[in-house]
């Protein structure tokens, strides 16, 4: 691919990653996280503020954990949009929900967190896992969340963090190198998740996101380390008051 060794890999980049790596990215997060991510992917749907009801989003939806996770929060009555930019990830949601039988209707489509295909105030909550780090404008991702939900709703960002003190940092680089890279390589996937490392350091600190959610709009924004530190949900929220 040549661009792994890049600091910026550009949006084409990322998300030819993403497609290559769809039919083992299930298996790839498990195995990284030792089955922790969907403990963190339900802390995220919860802080959400998802309901029975409601018309959720799950951008950069991957392959279908979280809003997998928000049919269950919103039930038959509610209604649940994924959207990512990885066709091949879709078509992976899209056959995990045919055997799913969820009573709640998910639309998967392929869209741009950069230029939501959505009206203003939409959605009654929002969720977005491993997406906030890989896009190319931070800033743009949080204001089009911002418009697309409802006044007083709120959105979950679950990411990597880039943690704060020498302990903490030695740890993830430790982490990375042994254990993400080698599992990665011995899936033949060495190239797709040697970006991993250059976009947990460029990423913004917890503090950092709090003050970009900010700047989008959002009236409150709390950044929860979890992990140590070495994972992070962002819980932002819209004002009631659109004046």
């Amino acid at each position: 691919m040549g661009f792994a060794e890049s600091t910026n890999p550009t949006a084409t980049d990322i998300q030819g990653i993403f497609d290559r790596i769809a039919p083992v990215y299930d298996d790839l997060n498990q195995r990284l996280s030792f089955g922790l991510h969907r403990v963190w992917k339900r802390m995220a749907v919860n802080w959400s503020g998802a309901k029975a009801g409601d018309t959720v989003l799950d951008v950069c939806c991957g392959s279908g954990d979280l809003a997998l996770l928000l049919a269950r929060q919103v039930g038959a009555t509610g209604t649940v949009y994924g959207v990512d930019f990885s066709g091949e990830q879709l078509a992976v949601a899209a056959e995990r929900t045919s055997r799913a039988y969820l009573p709640t209707r998910i639309h998967w489509m392929l869209g741009d967190a950069l230029a939501l295909p959505f009206e203003d105030q939409t959605f009654g909550a929002a969720t977005m896992g491993y997406g906030l780090r890989n896009l190319t404008d931070i800033s743009q991702g949080l204001r089009e969340l911002h418009r697309v939900l409802k006044p007083g709703a709120k959105a979950a960002i679950l990411d990597f963090h880039r943690p704060q003190g020498m302990l903490a940092e030695g740890f993830q680089r430790w982490y990375l190198q042994t254990i993400v890279v080698p599992t990665a390589r011995d899936m033949g996937l060495t190239e797709e998740y040697a970006y991993i490392g250059p976009s947990v350091d460029r990423f913004p600190t917890g503090r950092e996101q709090v003050a970009l959610a900010k700047q989008a709009g959002f009236t409150e924004a709390v950044h929860y380390p979890i992990l140590g530190g070495l994972m992070g949900v962002l819980v932002v929220r819209r004002g009631d008051d659109l004046v």
